[in-house]
């Protein structure tokens, strides 16, 4: 089971949703977002504390992670790296805002499965796949591990 997260960035014009895998992080754990728009205003980048995805950062409250990881987890090695790559708090989609993106996508084959079913499978497994390595060619890190 996931609980899912919504936390504003630092600039307030943009949000992300993140899942945290079978609730062993707590939402406190992101003590920080920042979109495309605010990343930049980052004086120095911290790879103890944040994951840098397409523009997005995210920080980390590691301290809390640690100690939430040590009760929950055998892993002692707990990074930015593992709690994102490994779905422990992590966006809820490839990107954030990508349910909104891919909807109109959708809807234009959603049409199609009424008129021709069997050119609709064809179509939506195509668009699937290219739309995936769209993703992986902009650099999403989730992405790259599928």
């Amino acid at each position: 089971m996931c609980m899912e997260v919504k936390k504003g960035c630092f600039c307030g014009k943009n949000s992300a949703s993140f899942n945290l895998r079978d609730n062993i992080m707590i939402p406190e754990v992101v003590s920080g977002l920042y979109c495309p728009q605010c990343s930049h205003l980052i004086k120095e980048f911290d790879p103890e504390t944040m994951i840098y995805d397409n523009g997005w950062v995210i920080v980390y409250d590691m301290m809390l992670a640690k100690g939430i990881a040590a009760q929950k987890l055998s892993d002692a090695a707990v990074t930015p790296e593992l709690l994102f790559d490994q779905g422990y708090v992590t966006w809820k989609e490839i990107y954030p805002g990508e349910l909104e993106d891919s909807k109109e996508e959708k809807a234009k084959l959603v049409e199609m499965a009424q008129k021709d079913p069997k050119r609709y499978l064809i179509e939506i497994r195509n668009w699937a796949n290219a739309r995936m390595e769209r993703l992986k060619q902009e650099g999403w890190r989730r992405a790259q591990a599928l």
